[in-house]
């Protein structure tokens, strides 16, 4: 049933493993979960069906249809963003209430994004707002502001990159221009930052 979704054998393992039951439930209850999964715009094949059937597993068709009106409201988004959010990133559906409303707070008001923005981009709602998000901004806000960056450089990418990455093109570059900058990073990736960054 699983491979005729077109899961392989991998997809399979790490779905059983994360899920025993999975393995002994009968076969009319698979088969449910796989009409679910596509009824919330994931199709059998794409890869992110394996999530799909995570996020689903547990979720009845009343709390999707309240999670869905929680993200239209709390992100602006219409029927066909969230549409595309759920495809693209399933996992949302398993987001706390509290912890959206947070993101969209800081994402769309903070940081001045666009919620189609974050439509087409809804892995970034997958990243902790106080060990990334928020850090990453500060860093990336006072380069811009100081001149160290261009004003177009993309927001999702510099969510995206490893910690490796994000320090070695906009941590290190900076270290006499911005001596305090690598530090007041860290402190900030901690949850420990303060009202405003001593970049000086």
């Amino acid at each position: 049933m699983l491979r005729s979704c077109g899961l392989g054998d991998t997809d399979i393992a790490k779905l059983s493993i994360a899920h025993p039951w999975l393995l002994t439930s009968n076969i009319e209850r698979v088969q449910a979960m796989v009409a679910h999964a596509q009824d919330i715009g994931v199709p059998r094949g794409c890869r992110m069906f394996r999530h799909a059937l995570k996020a689903i597993k547990f979720l009845s068709k009343e709390k999707i249809a309240a999670k869905v009106e929680h993200l239209k409201k709390t992100f602006m988004w219409s029927d066909a963003e969230v549409g595309v959010v759920v495809s693209k990133f399933p996992s949302v559906l398993m987001r706390s209430n509290q912890m959206l409303q947070s993101k969209s707070e800081f994402l769309i008001s903070k940081a001045g994004l666009e919620p189609t923005y974050i439509a087409h981009r809804p892995a970034m709602l997958s990243y902790s707002l106080e060990g990334r998000i928020k850090p990453r901004h500060y860093v990336v806000k006072y380069l811009k502001e100081n001149g160290f960056l261009d004003h177009g450089r993309d927001y999702y990418y510099t969510l995206c990159i490893s910690e490796k990455v994000f320090m070695e093109r906009f941590i290190c570059p900076h270290k006499e221009a911005a001596p305090h900058l690598a530090e007041d990073y860290a402190s900030a990736c901690r949850g420990e930052v303060p009202s405003s960054f001593r970049f000086t």
